[in-house]
């Protein structure tokens, strides 16, 4: 009755060694660092335009605007534009109440008559003093008067000429007194002094303005809302790669789904710091033929710094890409991609350990897949948007995948370019 549990037993045992050695041989490849199922993640190159760009935000203006205000104080009777209203140069928008004012005309012209009267009757008696004087030195050359009363007679001639003079400046500052009550008179009637649009209007029928100090702002006039610009905000570390004349585009919140473009035409010396951050303004030209910007929007800026047009482009992800010298050992057991035949485009043999000598070079590695076999290939960089970069040299076409992540991998072979515990991994082995 024993003997079928010991034959069971057996059995067991069979398995258990089974087991045992078929684990072995599935982790035995991994563990001598031989050939592991591994997958590849890849970009594709590809062909198009690539630019490099400065972003920066702005406020819409009119390029030219016009306060339009009141140089006389009074009460405002009449209001002949509004908000949007398309106004002509010389076209009346405003009138205020000009009866105190022409109060004040009316008496400094009456000023006027009396200095001119003034006038008149100090020409007589100068004329009158002129004729005593006459006739006093005529009586003292026949020696029939004393000299005294030749001097006292010239006196009285000098002293009408001198009042005459002053008659005669009297009527001038009347005259001015005048001139300038009706000037007065005349800003009363408030026109438009360019062509363009009232963007803003500060004052109603009724509404009393004071002018004593400043002139108050009635109107704010745009002269042609077709040409606009925007005033935007560049960070220090950027504003050196900006100069005049440079492309912009530009979009606003109101139509998200088109973008504008201008052109810079100024770029101020003038700082603006703010909680330590310093700026410049660079202000921008803008064609704005449909109306379509308006003033005060803000203004989403991206300044073209370069642009080509038709450049190989790789995503920057490619560019990241190092394999760990355990990720080549499994990848390439006998220590050269291809299997020891060196492949086209391919940077050169894989070296002997991670500490081989790196030849300085302006170029990098990308690791194209051929054959379903990545192959390191040597390129030289050009324009970069921060996401694809222009390809200027190199082994590469439109279409071509290039690596971007090893998966399958053992745990021992990585393919960043940081450890765990965030150290630097050593280079991969050979040149690139």
């Amino acid at each position: 009755m024993k003997k079928p549990h010991h034959l069971v037993s057996r059995l067991i045992g069979l398995v258990v060694l089974a087991g045992a050695v078929l684990g072995v041989i599935l982790w035995a490849p991994w563990a001598s660092g031989g050939p592991a199922k591994l997958a590849y993640l890849t970009v594709k190159v590809d062909k198009g335009s690539i630019a490099a760009k400065v972003t920066a935000t702005g406020t819409l203006s009119p390029r030219n605007t016009v306060q339009v205000g009141a140089q006389v104080s009074g009460r405002v009777i009449e209001l002949d534009v509004d908000f949007n209203d398309h106004v002509k140069k010389g076209q009346v928008i405003a009138r205020l109440d000009p009866s105190v004012l022409a109060a004040q005309v009316t008496q400094v012209r009456a000023g006027l008559a009396l200095a001119r009267a003034n006038q008149v009757k100090a020409e007589a008696q100068a004329r009158d003093a002129q004729r005593q004087y006459d006739r006093q030195k005529a009586l003292r050359a026949q020696d029939l008067n004393a000299v005294i009363d030749v001097e006292a007679a010239e006196t009285t001639l000098d002293a009408a000429k001198a009042s005459v003079v002053a008659a005669k400046a009297q009527v001038q500052q009347s005259a001015a007194s005048l001139s300038q009550a009706e000037t007065n008179v005349s800003y009363t009637t408030i026109s438009s002094p360019v062509d363009g649009v009232v963007i803003s209007r500060a004052v109603d029928v009724g509404q009393t303005v004071a002018a004593s100090l400043q002139a108050p702002t009635l109107f704010t006039i745009a002269e042609d809302l077709a040409l606009m610009q925007i005033d935007t905000s560049v960070a220090e570390g950027d504003i050196g790669q900006l100069k005049a004349d440079m492309p912009v585009e530009f979009s606003v919140d109101a139509f998200p789904e088109r973008t504008f473009t201008g052109k810079v035409r100024q770029i101020r010396n003038s700082p603006t710091t703010v909680s330590g951050v310093v700026t410049y303004n660079a202000v921008i030209d803008v064609a704005n033929p449909d109306g379509a910007l308006r003033p005060g929007m803000t203004a989403n800026v991206t300044f073209v710094l370069a642009e080509v047009k038709d450049a190989t482009r790789v995503a920057a992800s490619a560019l990241r890409f190092r394999p760990s010298p355990e990720a080549l050992k499994v990848i390439f057991p006998d220590g050269r991609p291809g299997g020891g035949t060196r492949p086209a485009g391919a940077g050169g043999p894989i070296a002997e350990g991670a500490d081989a000598p790196r030849a300085k070079s302006d170029k990098k590695t990308v690791w194209k897949l051929v054959n379903g076999q990545p192959v390191p290939v040597r390129v030289k960089v050009g324009l970069s948007d921060g996401s694809l970069t222009q390809i200027t040299e190199g082994e590469l076409a439109a279409g071509d995948e290039l690596v971007t992540e090893i998966t399958g991998l053992p745990a021992s072979a990585t393919t960043t370019k940081s450890s765990t515990s965030g150290k630097s991994a050593p280079r991969p082995p050979g040149p690139f």
